[in-house]
Formats: C-alpha cells, structure tokens, sequence
C-alpha cells in the first residue's frame, strides 16, 4: 500500500505540472487515430442516452469521453490530477468532471452503466492492478462493459524525462495475456481483446485494447 500511495503522488505531481503540454500534443489525437474511433465508435453501441459512463484517467483534454459525449451519451470525466480536471473542465463546458482516485470511484455498487480506461492503469504498480479491476467490478452493473488500453510489454518502474521534462512516473507495461486474466479473475467476460502496431507519431510501443462485460 506504501507503494502504491507514493506511485499515485508522483502521477498526480507529474500531470499536474505537465497536464498543459499533454493537452496540447495529445486534445486532437483521435483525428488522425481511425482503428481508436472505431472501436469507441463501437463500444458506443452498448450504451443509451440515459447510460452513465465514467471516463477514468480522462486526463486534461477529456478528448476520449468527450468523443462518446458528442454521440449523445452521459460521461463524466475523473482524474486524480486536479490540474488535469481544470483544464479538461475549461475544454469541455457542457460535461462534468471531478477529482477522483479510480480505486474509490465514489458511486453505489453496481450503480453505473461503462468505465473508460485508456491507458490509465498504465501508471499503477501491478500488485496493485487487481485492486482496480474490483472496484471497477463493484461499480459496474451487471452487463457493463468497460473498455481499456493499455501500451504492450513485460516491465514496470520509474521512467524519467516524461514529454521532455525532468518529471519521473512509474509505468507499467502489460501482455494481452495478463489483461485477459486480469478481466476474468476479477469477474468480466472479454468481448474484445487486441494488438496494434503504433502509428508513426507514436513511441513505438504496440498497444492493447480490450472491451469486457461485467457478469
């Protein structure tokens, strides 16, 4: 637990003094991202207007559920970093977002609809992974689907000049084989589970994807 507090205070560090410069080098990603708004494009499908979507680790740009908010469905955007929600709240007026730790999501059980992870576990230390799956499980009604990505690989640890800067984050890398287990141990059945090779503007790491149903 020690661990996991002092990864999650360097994460709320970092983006905090580099949630601008993430804003502007990642708010219109999906422009140029086909496979990524398809398979949001698809997830979308599973969820009606008076669906409730929790977009975790939404980041400053808030652009992930923002994509599903401009299709008509209800998402709010939560980040541990409270410059990260500023920023994402100035971008997007019309939507809600609010400081929280996606370990303690703040909602009744079984009381929400989707979960949005995009390469927000990424920065927790994998004896720790576990522990966001149930509470995304907790939260989850039966039937909802959460839909994760993640960046391909075996290691995790500090890496250090994160968009050029002198910050620190930890960094956890993951095999589609892990995500599966990760799902199912933790009572979700995978619809979806692939691999895709970076796009040439990206840090050549392939990522996965994955959507999964809460049974």
């Amino acid at each position: 637990m020690k661990q996991l507090k002092e990864t999650d205070s360097i994460t709320c560090k970092a983006y905090d003094l580099l949630a601008e410069k993430y804003h502007a080098l990642f708010k219109d990603e999906l422009s140029h991202k086909a496979y990524d708004r398809k398979l949001i494009d698809n997830y979308a499908q599973y969820f009606s207007p008076c669906s409730i979507i929790y977009d975790v680790g939404c980041g400053p740009s808030g652009h992930i559920g923002k994509y599903l908010f401009d299709k008509g469905l209800n998402v709010m955007g939560i980040d541990i970093s409270e410059k990260c929600i500023d920023i994402a709240k100035n971008n997007n007026r019309d939507m809600t977002f609010k400081r929280m730790n996606m370990m303690n999501l703040q909602v009744d059980d079984q009381s929400i609809d989707g979960i949005i992870a995009f390469y927000s576990i990424i920065h927790t230390p994998k004896e720790n992974i576990d522990k966001i799956f149930q509470e995304f499980k907790r939260a989850l009604k039966i039937g909802g689907k959460v839909m994760l990505a993640v960046k391909e690989g075996k290691g995790e640890g500090l890496e250090g000049h994160i968009l050029d800067s002198d910050m620190s984050i930890y960094f956890s890398y993951f095999t589609k084989k892990e995500v599966e287990t990760y799902f199912i141990s933790n009572g979700f059945k995978i619809i979806f589970l692939e691999c895709r090779t970076p796009y040439s503007d990206e840090i050549a790491i392939s990522r996965i994807y994955a959507i999964a149903e809460s049974v």
